[in-house]
């Protein structure tokens, strides 16, 4: 099996799908074996793609408040690893960003996960990382899926996704700030 530094690098160098994207191929990750927890989101958005440093924006201090954790500790990736369900920022469609290409998580997930061997706990943000890693035990819909989080527990727990077009969903879900993210919070001080 190749180390994960290498399978890093090459994942880092892909361009499987180029033609579809609207900027050069800039794959955003991170892992070391040693992380605990699992962040899968969806792709990086134009911040992210520019700085490529994953959860660099709005959503990602949201995502850290959620956690109940700081920048330093967040970008800790022998504790805390970033792999998305796309890894370059997929362009833009009518109402945000376009949906995560589909060839990244067939092509890298199963391989980068090899090497991640002391994982806890994954967070499973937004409907395509539900779908993907869920599959048929998720729920009819996004919500539903979300308040059943403690039936995926202990290793996954999905989210919705922290971006502030969210925030209608979160104050007609009140549930998510009051039972969820205390959840979220005690599984990774228990980790960390």
């Amino acid at each position: 099996m190749m180390s994960l530094d290498n399978l890093l690098r090459e994942v880092r160098s892909c361009t499987l799908c180029k033609e579809h994207l609207p900027y050069e191929p800039r794959p955003v990750l991170r892992a070391k074996e040693s992380a605990r927890i699992l962040i899968v989101g969806q792709a990086p958005g134009t911040k992210v793609h520019a700085s490529g440093i994953p959860w660099d924006d709005a959503s990602g201090e949201r995502l850290r408040a959620w956690m109940g954790v700081d920048s330093n500790t967040f970008y800790d990736e022998s504790r805390i690893a970033i792999i998305p369900m796309g890894f370059c920022y997929p362009g833009k469609g009518r109402s945000g960003d376009l949906p995560p290409r589909r060839e990244c998580a067939p092509q890298w997930h199963e391989p980068l996960l090899a090497h991640l061997k002391e994982l806890r706990l994954i967070l499973l943000i937004g409907q395509y990382a539900h779908a993907y890693y869920l599959g048929k035990r998720r729920r009819a819909n996004l919500t539903e899926t979300v308040q059943a989080f403690a039936d995926y527990g202990p290793l996954y727990l999905p989210l919705v996704h922290p971006s502030p077009r969210n925030q209608l969903w979160l104050k007609k879900n009140p549930f998510f700030e009051r039972m969820l993210v205390p959840h979220l919070r005690n599984r990774v001080h228990e980790l960390l």
